[in-house]
């Protein structure tokens, strides 16, 4: 599968892979910084924002994508940046590519099992009729609604809005469907390999659970050269709630 992606600056790379239901858009800002020192690929994943859509979904599946697509550009070795489901992404990879990652960034994901934690999400995104709306306003609406005036996830998610080719409909970049469906492939464990012996960084948002004393048995069994990292300030979505601590610890780790 040929992914969507954009790149920055030169030197040695580095690979930015988003999380669910979001897209490349969502790294821009953070690669620019990073391409000051780094040729930077922020890339869309399959399902998501311009990639293409399949109705096969899992992290083997998502590990093979980045292995195309590395060998598609040349790229040897880089640094690995993922963040959520991106992150469980290049953690499969790391089990099965070791020796094409030279520094591997989690951030606010572990290799295990979580439970549900999108149900509403995607309930939410079922009951608006993005195809009849004539105004991003109603689909914001129904989101906002639907999810009980969470504004953070209704604005993340108005991100993925967009008018099809026509310009007639509204539609989403991701493929809402294929998501869902494989929701347990998503919200599962990675298929553990031999472990990671590679410099790997987690990094943990100070208001979010996704890391937790419940998974670091995994984390430092498969990655034991590991340390983890919290940024104040911020949830799941580091990168967005305190880009200036993030940036900061990411180039550090990868100097």
């Amino acid at each position: 599968m040929v992914l969507n992606y954009k790149t920055f600056g030169t030197g040695f790379p580095v690979i930015i892979l988003h999380g669910l239901l979001g897209s490349l858009d969502n790294w821009q800002s953070v690669a620019k910084k990073l391409a000051e020192h780094y040729q930077v690929y922020i890339v869309d994943q399959r399902n998501h924002g311009k990639s293409p859509h399949s109705s096969d979904f899992s992290y083997p599946i998502l590990s093979a994508d980045l292995l195309q697509f590395m060998d598609e550009h040349g790229i040897q070795q880089a640094h690995l940046i993922g963040h959520s489901m991106g992150g469980k992404t290049v953690m499969q990879f790391a089990m099965q590519h070791p020796e094409r990652i030279s520094k591997l960034i989690i951030v606010d994901s572990s290799s295990t099992a979580f439970e549900d934690r999108h149900s509403a999400v995607f309930k939410a995104l079922f009951a608006a009729d993005v195809q009849h709306a004539t105004d991003r306003r109603e689909v914001e609406k129904t989101l906002r609604d639907k999810l009980d005036g969470d504004e953070t996830t209704v604005q993340f998610l108005m991100k993925g809005l967009n008018r099809d080719d026509a310009g007639t409909n509204f539609e989403w970049k991701f493929n809402a469907r294929a998501l869902w469906n494989n929701y347990a492939n998503i919200a599962g464990a990675i298929e553990y390999g031999e472990p990671f012996t590679g410099p790997t960084l987690f990094i943990k948002g100070e208001n979010s659970d996704y890391i937790n004393p419940g998974n670091y048995i995994d984390m430092n069994e498969l990655f034991p050269n590991n340390h983890v990292i919290e940024i104040k300030g911020a949830g799941h979505w580091v990168h967005a709630d305190n880009p200036a601590d993030f940036t900061a610890e990411v180039m550090k780790f990868l100097a």
